[in-house]
């Protein structure tokens, strides 16, 4: 037993099954390439935008952190 006395946590050890964490992994990166491609789209509408209101392209690239 630890220091602290915590009888919430699990005493035993979970087996994670090969196959769960294979799916897992799988998801997490449709779950990326889909975040991705939003934050493509977003980034090239938000700098589209701006530039069509005469912004300079130098000001865009400094606001947004490119």
């Amino acid at each position: 037993m630890s220091v602290i006395d915590c009888d919430y946590l699990p005493a035993d050890k979970v087996v994670f099954p090969p196959e769960l964490a294979l799916l897992i992994i799988r998801k997490a990166s449709v779950m990326a390439a889909a975040f991705e491609e939003q934050a493509l789209d977003q980034l090239t509408k938000d700098a589209r935008r701006a530039l069509s209101q005469g912004t300079e392209p130098r000001r865009v690239i400094r606001e947004m952190r490119l």
